[in-house]
Order: structure tokens, then sequence, then C-alpha cells
């Protein structure tokens, strides 16, 4: 092949010092090819006086808003406000819908008054709202308050957006902090207005705000202590989940590279490497016996190797997208090969790293080289233009100040991550929590995807840096300016068979912008819609109870279907895609042979870089 991709050491008696580096071959400094003006701790020490001011400033902002830039939220906000203050047929409007809405609700109540009670609504929530739907809220007065939230949220929509001149960003923006706003004062929060927690209340004497105090409390000092969630210690990495047998066989000083003992007598030839998302630890894919792709897929009759990333810290603050293409899939790729040689390789991504995937998978192509067999990606974007609402926290305000906050501790770390993401789905995500765990005292039971999904990594200053300006920002890779080795790729040199998965109710990677690589990818693509969200949509394993998918593949000279008319079309079916990913798999393999020697142990799979927080 004529792309240099590196070959793994797997012989033990290469390690000197105990860490599981490869002391004959070193690994080349990640940082020797970085700009000098962002190199390591010496920044802090380089920067002039007047920057140095600006970003310890807003480092120490970012600390208190969760790395949200109140410089964007106050642009969004005065673009709105001066456009509409020079309105006056968008303010005579929405005055009159202020006064319906009120003739509205006036009348409402008070033929609910009249009527004793029940009384059909004057509005319904939206189809996602579950907070309303207890037959307890149809009932006076409670169905008057729910029925004034909904017309004062409905009127504030109405406020925040169709304004003239204000840009859709902006618009966007309005529209969502309006809504965290409002979703604080939903009457389902409060006991005075709630009446399944009044009835949960009086049957229980109480109690159940004793549970969820003393929750919350125990919620509170986990949280400062650094602690893990209560009951997340019943699912250990390497005994509980991810314990599925295998071996690390490479390891640099960025990934460990997991390959699992085989339980066919058989194997299919062509391996499969996976590329989770560094944002991740791997294991969501090697949780519990019973939902592990990867015990399924080894059970199936293929060889696995997964990436299991290490754990960035401060010192890996100028690690790049690059380092981890270099480091994570083509040192990975070379170890496979390794292995496993003049075998074509299954590539399979998820969330990030498919991106990442992909980015290695076009340069590659670019290059002239050809190790895949096919591509496969789970909730993974290659187009950026419209991830959803995490589009609402990308602009150039907002990035500058996630950067000075990362710039002073050299990472991004889980935290403040998932501020972003729990506003998303807040209604979900804290509303809801707060409700059953604190005040109905229904704290729910700690399970295994649970437990992974509080078990957070960090991500390095510079190449979070470079991810969310080049791909989110700007979205070079599709528009032919993302470079790698001096040269931009394009995607559309990716050639092998490709199997893409979206899930309906994903916030992070919504479908019908992972559906935008029909736009780009230039072969046979199978488009797989699945029920459940980023996380349970891909954790979907044959036999979990209400399940159901979308499959449908366009061949490479068929003509486009947009995502609305795909979804439209294309019949559902019951059950779990696994297995038409594996039938997908098993087409574009070669006939079942014995299988080869594992590479030489490091160590035990899961390895060491699982345990690292």
């Amino acid at each position: 092949m004529g792309h240099a991709i590196p070959k793994a050491a797997n012989t033990p008696d290469e390690l000197s010092d105990g860490t599981g580096l490869d002391r004959k071959a070193p690994i080349p400094s990640v940082s020797r090819d970085l700009p000098k003006q962002e190199t390591g701790r010496k920044r802090n020490r380089d920067t002039g006086v007047p920057e140095f001011l600006d970003r310890a400033l807003k480092a120490r902002m970012a600390k208190t808003t969760k790395g949200l830039s109140p410089a964007a939220l106050a642009g969004a906000y005065l673009d709105w406000l001066a456009h509409l203050a020079t309105s006056p047929g968008k303010q005579i409007e929405i005055s009159e819908k202020a006064f319906r809405k009120w003739l509205r609700l006036s009348s409402y109540a008070a033929t609910c008054a009249a009527a004793g009670g029940e009384f059909a609504p004057c509005i319904e929530p939206l189809p996602q709202d579950r907070r309303f739907r207890g037959e307890a809220w149809q009932k006076w007065p409670y169905n008057v308050f729910y029925q004034s939230f909904l017309l004062n949220q409905q009127w504030w929509h109405n406020v925040t957006t169709g304004v003239r001149g204000v840009t859709k960003q902006h618009e966007n923006v309005m529209e969502f902090a309006t809504r965290q706003i409002l979703d604080m004062f939903s009457p389902s929060n409060y006991l005075a207005t709630n009446p399944e927690l009044q009835a949960k209340t009086r049957a229980e004497g109480g109690h159940n705000l004793v549970r969820g105090f003393q929750a919350w409390l125990d919620d509170l000092g986990r949280q400062q202590s650094g602690k893990p969630l209560a009951g997340a210690e019943a699912f250990r990495p390497g005994h509980e989940v991810a314990v599925t047998p295998g071996k690390v066989v490479y390891r640099n000083d960025l990934i460990e590279l997991i390959q699992y003992a085989p339980t066919t007598d058989e194997v299919r030839p062509e391996p499969i490497l996976i590329v989770p998302a560094w944002i991740m630890k791997y294991y969501i894919l090697d949780l519990s016996p019973e939902n592990s792709m990867v015990k399924f897929l080894v059970d199936q009759g293929y060889t696995v190797f997964m990436i299991s990333w290490r754990n960035p810290g401060a010192e890996d603050r100028d690690l790049g997208m690059d380092d981890y293409r270099k480091m994570g899939v083509m040192d990975a790729i070379g170890a496979v090969q390794g292995i496993l040689p003049d075998q074509k390789i299954h590539g399979v991504g998820y969330c990030l790293g498919g991106t990442l995937l992909s980015i290695a998978a076009a340069s590659i192509a670019r290059d002239g080289d050809d190790p895949f067999a096919s591509l496969s990606y789970f909730a993974s974007q290659i187009d950026f233009t419209e991830p959803g609402e995490l589009q609402l926290f990308i602009n150039e305000s907002q990035l500058t100040f996630l950067e000075d906050m990362m710039w002073d501790q050299g990472y991004l770390d889980t935290t403040q991550m998932s501020g972003a993401f729990q506003m998303i789905g807040s209604a979900d995500l804290i509303w809801s929590r707060i409700l059953n765990s604190y005040q109905m005292g229904d704290k729910p039971a700690m399970f295994d995807l649970l437990a992974w999904n509080a078990d957070g990594t960090r991500m390095p200053f510079r190449m979070h840096s470079e991810y969310l300006r080049s791909l989110y920002l700007n979205n070079d890779l599709t528009e032919g300016r993302f470079i790698v080795g001096g040269r931009p790729i394009s995607v559309t040199d990716i050639r092998v068979p490709v199997f893409s998965v979206g899930t309906v109710k994903d916030h992070v990677a919504p479908w019908p912008s992972v559906y935008k690589m029909h736009l780009y990818l230039d072969t046979e693509l199978t488009f797989v819609l699945t029920s459940g969200g980023h996380n349970a949509g891909i954790v979907s394993e044959p036999g979990h109870k209400h399940r159901s998918y979308q499959i449908a593949t366009a061949k490479h000279d068929d003509r486009y279907i947009d995502p609305e008319t795909w979804a439209a079309q294309t019949p559902k079916k019951d059950g779990s895609w696994w297995l038409e990913w594996v039938s997908w798999l098993a087409e574009r393999s070669g006939a079942p042979v014995a299988p080869s020697d594992m590479g030489n142990a490091l160590a035990a799979a899961p390895g060491t870089y699982i345990f690292q927080k």
C-alpha cells in the first residue's frame, strides 16, 4: 500500500517501564508540528498582558456560566429587541395575539368552573411534551394552570420568532432561551400546582418529599466530592460491564486497541475496527453481556477490534484533530493489519468517531489506498450545517468564550459539556429529574447505560477548538476545505459501501443531518432510522422491547430522496436493526475461516485507559 500506515508493536518484551509504551519505536511528539502560538502552558506565559487579561476574565466567567457566553446571548437579545422595537406591525400582531389568548383562557376558565371541572382544552401540548398527560391535569383548577402555561408558552414563541431582520441563529437562540426560562415556571414543577405530586404527597404523608430531599443531599455531596452517582458502583468496567474477553494488543499515548477473543469455530476473514467517540468511553458498545454490541458481533463470527481512548489531562492541551486521526484511527488500522495482514477492514464509527473515521478514510482514499471493505456510521455527521439545537452554541462569540475556558485549564471536562446537552432537553433531563427524584421521591434505579453516562471524559483544548471551528462553525469537511497532510480531502473519494444509522430522538446528531451523507458520498449507502435517542437507539440489541426501525439502500446512481419523503415512504419494521447490519456485513465479507492467532497481549480487556478519571 502506498500510504505509510504504521504497524503496531505487539511483543511484551519491547516494554521496558511498565507503562505499555513501545520504547524501541518511540511515539513521535504530538506537538512537533503545532503552531507555536498555542503550544502548552508556555502560551500562558507568552501571552501579552491585554490578551492575558481578556482570556483570564472570560475563563473565570465561564466557570460560572457553564461555558455559555453572556456576550453571545446579549448579541442575540439586542438583535431581536432592536428589530422588534422598529416593527410596529409585529408589535400590534403580538398584542392582538395576547388579547385573544387572554379571552380564550378566560372563557375556558369560566366554562370549567361552571361545568364543575373537566372540559375540552383550548390548546394541546406539543407531541413531545408529556408533562400534562395525566388524568389529574384535566380537572379544575389544574387544567386552567397548565392551559395558561401553554398559552403563555405559545405567545412567547410568537414574540421571539418572525421578527423581520433578525438573523436565523439569533432568532433560534431567543426562542430557545425563552423556552428555558418558561420551563422553570411550568406548573408541573411545583407542589402547589401539580395535582399528581399533591396526590403522591397525601398518599405517603410527605415521606416522598423526605426521600427526595435525602436524594438531593446525596447527589449534591457526590457531585461536590467527585464521586459517581449512587448505584454506579454496581456497574464496574471489567466486572459487570465491559466484560467481553479480549486483549489489549496495541497501545500508544492516545489509544489502547482491544482485540476480542473469538467464540465461534470459524470467523469472517475481514475484521471489524470500531472507532468510538473520544467524548465517551468505549464500553457503551460493550455494556452488560445481554446488550453488548461487541459480544453480539463476536458471537456472529466476526473478529472485533475496539479503540479505547486515553482520558486526556492538562498536559495534553496541544493534541489536535490530526493527532487523533494519526495516533487513533491510522495507528489502529496499522495494528489490525499487523495482526491480520492482507485483509480488508470493516470500519465502524460512532458519533464523533464516525466523523474522524470519515476524515481518515477520505485521506487514505485520496492517497490511493484502500484498506476498507465497508464503512458503518452510528449517529455520525459529516455535514454540520443543520446539527440541531447544538448549533445555538456555535458562533464566533461562543467559541472564543469556550476556547478561553479551555486555554485556562487545558481541556473541556464532562460537566462543562453536559450543560449544553441538558439544556437542549431541559424538560426531560432537568425538570423531569427534579420532579421525579427530588419531589416524587422516585429516584430511578441505576442501570448500565446510566452508569456509563456518568463515567465522563475530557477533551483537549486544541482538538476541541479545531473540531468545533473546522466542522461545526465552518463545515470544512463537506465543503472541500478540511486539510490533511497539507492538502484538502473530499468525502466523495470514499467508494466502499456505507451503512449509516440515525436515531429518531437524537438531539446530538439529528437524523436529518446524519441523512445528509446521501448528498456527499459517491457510493452505495444503506440508511437506517431507528427508534430511540443518541445512545439508546444504538444500544438496541435483539429482543429489546418497543424497538423499531426503517431501512433502505440507495444505489450509486439512484436519484436523491429528501429525508421527509424517505421517512414517509420507507416501511417500518419491529425489532433490532443489529440483525440487518450483520446481514449487510455478511454480504460484504468472505467465507468463514478458522480464527487467526490473536495479537500479543499487553493487558487483558478492558485495558487500562478505561479506568482513567
